[in-house]
Order: structure tokens, then sequence, then C-alpha cells
């Protein structure tokens, strides 16, 4: 064995063994007490059944620190656990805002074989409960766990889920039991998993959030990468405090237990030298939905090809030391958070025409150094697939590459006042509810002006993607008086969830209800005209327009319309009274830019 190599493997033994006597911090846990983890050396992660079991016995034993609640039912019928850490019995979120304490809401599980959070959030709740090592997280935080968001996921476990992960024996599988991933269904909230958080969500309206997951992709030393919003999708406020409290000092805390951590890696091109882009969540995620409720979301992604032992303990440390910074930083954080609110309601109080709401973001090519602590690799050609690969050794790679962190905003939207929606839209208007989103209704028939929107350009998705069609089109503005039915819904923006709102109901939004296709009817048109009505009708508007017959000359000059006597009647037809009054493409939700009375 070369030297290079020996050094190397001797190296990550390094990293191994101080992780490993990082966790002597927990403790002499009794037996009784260990998680299925812990007791089997980290090899397996227990089942739904035993973590509900250990979450009951830890509620049970606690002396009313920890309750254990349900929050949903899945599709195959499993109860959905939660776990609530409080002291002074802050059980309910008016006793935990009456005594001024900060809310965590932290998920495992969303992908149920990346099940990191699980074993991490059972320990942390062990250690405050029983083994008192962390009580103390309790004096001005109160934690809810989501002990396994995917449940049914979770139980289709198998050796043969997640090639790519170093343990633990059996995972579980990404998607839940209707093959839907939860993380990708926060905004049209299919799943019944989905529904029930966004009641929780609602419920508690938590102070901070976490997100367990294990990364895929390259190798490199750190066992524990984490992002959180920073660009234009979130507020100022919220990020300056997750830049200071977070990067600032969480970060150094979790290192000095011997984790190595970075922003979340996701390569920039196809070699390491190709520098790190940061990727930005639409609100399809869960991080990426968070900030539109004006509240941080942590991202941790443990590193796949590390040990289950090394990842359950990063997230543990991570969660430690981070609900730790919230209780000692509180003040700063609600500060944070009301300016956010403000902020957002204050904007739905007067029209700006100028105003640029964010809906799609990228990363610009600006970039600046970043020591990057990487593993060795080399780039030859692979007699599987034929293709350039990357193939990583095991010697530490320490190098300076770009990182693209900057933002710029692609796609925005100037917000109205109010959106008003026709009530026959009562999958559109169901989904508003369930994110909490304020509305009225209009108790009889009336005349607004609207801007609207004709959709133009549509197409489609050749494949279903989360049980969808989506659809991309290109919105075109105009304005007009429209009569709306009673039973119509008026939302208005000046509220704290109008960011949600102005992101579903904006057909330009990443994630709005245009795109995951609660409106593809409009595009489907429902009368036609008779070949020899058409001559008919061509014959009156060309004499009275001519104008249209220059038009019409200048798309003869297409050799393919001219010889399609179908698209010839078609171009009268679609500039019609009979065609324009189907509203084929106008989209039904109208912008209302002025105050109502």
């Amino acid at each position: 064995m070369k030297l290079a190599k020996i050094l190397g493997v001797f190296w990550l033994m390094i990293l191994t063994s101080v992780i490993s006597l990082s966790q002597s911090s927990m403790g002499n846990v009794p037996q009784e007490w260990q998680t299925a983890a812990e007791r089997t050396d980290y090899a397996k992660t227990g089942t739904y059944a035993e973590a509900v079991a250990f979450s009951k016995k830890l509620a049970a034993a606690s002396h009313g620190i920890v309750m254990y609640q349900t929050y949903g039912t899945s599709g195959e019928g499993r109860e959905m656990p939660l776990l609530i850490a409080a002291s002074g019995g802050a059980f309910t979120p008016e006793l935990a805002r009456k005594q001024g304490k900060a809310v965590v809401l932290i998920q495992a599980g969303i992908h149920a074989g990346e099940i990191d959070g699980k074993d991490a959030g059972l320990a942390l709740f062990r250690d405050i409960a029983i083994t008192k090592t962390q009580a103390a997280l309790l004096k001005d935080v109160v934690i809810l766990f989501e002990v396994i968001y995917n449940v049914d996921g979770h139980e289709n476990r198998s050796p043969f889920m997640r090639m790519n992960q170093n343990g633990p024996d059996e995972m579980g599988f990404r998607a839940n039991a209707s093959n839907l991933n939860l993380n990708r269904d926060y905004m049209k909230a299919d799943a019944p998993e989905t529904r029930a958080w966004l009641k929780l969500w609602n419920h508690w309206l938590p102070d901070v959030f976490v997100d367990c997951h294990v990364t895929d992709g390259a190798d490199f030393q750190y066992n524990l990468t984490y992002e959180y919003a920073h660009f234009q999708e979130v507020s100022p406020s919220i990020k300056r405090w997750m830049d200071e409290h977070f990067d600032g000092k969480v970060v150094p805390k979790v290192e000095k237990e011997g984790n190595l951590l970075t922003h979340y890696v996701e390569f920039a091109g196809r070699e390491v030298t190709g520098g790190i882009a940061t990727f930005i969540p639409t609100p399809k995620y869960a991080t990426g939905y968070t900030p539109l409720r004006n509240r941080a979301g942590l991202l941790i992604e443990t590193h796949v090809y590390k040990t289950y032992r090394s990842r359950v303990r990063g997230t543990y440390d991570t969660l430690r030391y981070f609900v730790e910074e919230i209780g000692g930083a509180k003040a700063s954080l609600f500060a944070a958070n009301r300016s956010a609110d403000a902020e957002t309601v204050a904007r739905g109080t007067s029209f700006d025409p100028n105003a640029k709401f964010p809906l799609t973001l990228s990363v610009t090519d600006r970039s600046t150094p970043l020591e990057f602590k990487g593993i060795e690799y080399k780039i030859d050609e692979s007699p599987i697939s034929g293709a350039r690969r990357i193939v990583y050794g095991t010697k530490p790679l320490n190098i300076t590459i770009p990182r693209f962190d900057e933002g710029k905003v692609d796609r925005s939207a100037a917000p109205p006042l109010y959106y008003i929606i026709p009530p026959q839209y009562t999958d559109v208007i169901k989904v508003l509810d369930l994110h909490g989103i304020k509305f009225e209704r209009l108790k009889k028939d009336q005349a607004y002006n609207v801007e609207s929107y004709k959709l133009t350009e549509p197409k489609w998705s050749t494949n279903s993607f989360e049980n969808r069609i989506t659809l991309a089109c290109k919105p075109v503005a105009y304005t007009e008086t429209r009569t709306f039915r009673a039973g119509s819904v008026i939302v208005p923006t000046a509220q704290i969830n109008a960011n949600v709102a102005i992101h579903l109901l904006e057909p330009a939004g990443p994630d709005s209800f245009v795109y995951w296709g609660f409106f593809n009817s409009i595009f489907e048109q429902k009368e036609y005209g008779e070949g020899y009505q058409i001559e008919k009708l061509a014959k009156e508007m060309l004499a009275k327009d001519p104008n249209l017959q220059k038009e019409f000359d200048e798309r003869l000059k297409d050799p393919a319309f001219a010889k399609n006597p179908r698209a010839r009647l078609n171009f009268f037809y679609e500039r019609s009274p009979y065609f324009l009054n189907q509203k084929v493409g106008v989209y039904p939700v109208g912008r209302i830019l002025t105050t109502l009375h």
C-alpha cells in the first residue's frame, strides 16, 4: 500500500475516533434507555413500532417534561408520532407564548431512508428527560419533534434501499405509500401527511424549523453539511439572525465536538475544481417553504458515505447546540420574526406597480474562494458506461475552489392588494385554507375592475411529476371588468401568510397552482366552428379590417400554415368573438389593485 494511501486511511480513522470520543459527552446511558441505533452500535435503526414504543415510554417516564401525541394519519393508516419537550407544562402554543419560550420544530424521516434525525432526536429527548444531561435546553425553548414524518416509507424498508448510503442495515423508502416525495409537496399539499404537517404548523406557528436529511453525491471530508435561505427569498432580518447565530456561533461549537461542517455541497461542474453552487429550493421543499412563512428553515444533510454513528452524532450535536443558541438568543429571534411578519403585512396595504416580489431565483456567475476539505480523486473513462467518471480515493485533499453564492431574481411579480378566485375552484380554495391563508367570500355577485392574465405559450410536461402533469406558460397581463359570482373568494395580501398566497396564485411562480395543473382545464377549447361558417365569417372580417388582411398575408408566407386549411380557418375563428368569448387560456383568478371599501 502506498504511503499516501496509508496516511489517508489513518487520517480518516483519526476523524472517526474524534467523533466517537465526542459522543462520550452523552454519559453512560442505561441499556433500557438506549435507542435501537445505540444498542446495535449504530448497525441498525428501529422499526416504526419500536420508535413509537420508545417515544411513549420516554413520555411516561419523563415526569411531565415530554408529551407524546399524534398529529395525523398516513395513507396506509399509520399515526404520525410527535414528541413535545417543555418545562412548566408548556405543551400548547398559548402556554409557550405566555411563558416567552421559542418553539422549535424538528423534522426527521421525510425521506425515510435518511433516518439519522430520528435516532439523533430520540437520543436528545432521552438526554433531556431521563439522563438530564441536556435538561437545560428547555429553559427557554419548547421542542416539537416529528419522530418519523414519512411513516409509510419508513416501513417500506429493506437492505436494498439507498445503495449509496453507508448504513444502517435496513433503510426506508424515499416516497410515501402513494409514491409521492413529501419534500416536493409543501405547496400543492396532495398527500395526507402534508396536510397533517400544515395543520401542525398552523397550530403551533414555530419560530424555527429544522429538517434532517442525508445527502447523496460527491465524496468529501465533512460528515455534515447544512443550508438555510439567504437570498431574496427570505426576509433580511431572518437571514441576518441565521448568519450570526447559526453560522457564527453554532457551527464552531458543533465542530469542537469532532464534526466537520460546511454549507450544502452541490458541485457547479463535473469536477470538484468547478466549484460549489448554492442550491436554492423552491417552496415545494420544506426549507423553501418555511421562509415564505417568515421563519428560518435549517437543512441538515449528513454525508452519505460516513458511518451511521458519525452521521447520527453529528445531527445530535447540531440539534443540541442550535436549540441551545435559540434559547439564549430568543429575544433577537422573536424580533427578527416580528420584523419579517410586519414587512409582509405592510407590503399588502398599498399597491406598488414597480415592486418585484421574487418568484424564481438563480445563482450568478460571481464567486468567492472556498477552502474545501475534499477527498483525492481522479477522472477516467468508465468501461461500463463509456462515460468519464470521478473515482474517489481515501486521502484528504484540501483545495481552494470557487463558491458561487450570490442570488439573483429571474422572475418576479408586483403583488396586488387582493386576489379574487371564482367559487367553482374548490380544490384551489381548499389548499389556500390548508396553508392558513385568510380569505373572505362574496355574499352576492359583484363586478370588479381587475388585472387578468392571458396564459400564452402553454407547454405541458411529457411525463408525470409527483402525480401531476405540470405546466409552463407565459402570463400576459391586461385589465378588464369582470363579474364574480357569490361565493367567490377574496384573498387580501395584507396578511402574514401573503408570501404563500402570492407564490400559489401568480402563474409564473415555480410552484404555483398553474404550474401544478390546478387550472389545466382553462386551456381546453369546448366550442368550435364549422368550416363553411368560418369561411363566411372570414370574408366579413376581412372586409371590415384591412390590417387583418395584412396579418393574414404575412402568415401565408409560412408554407406549413399556407398548406393547412384548418390552420387558415382557425386564424380567423381565434380572432372572432365566438372564440374570444370562451376565454381559452384566460386565468380565472383576478388581481385587484385598489383598496376595497
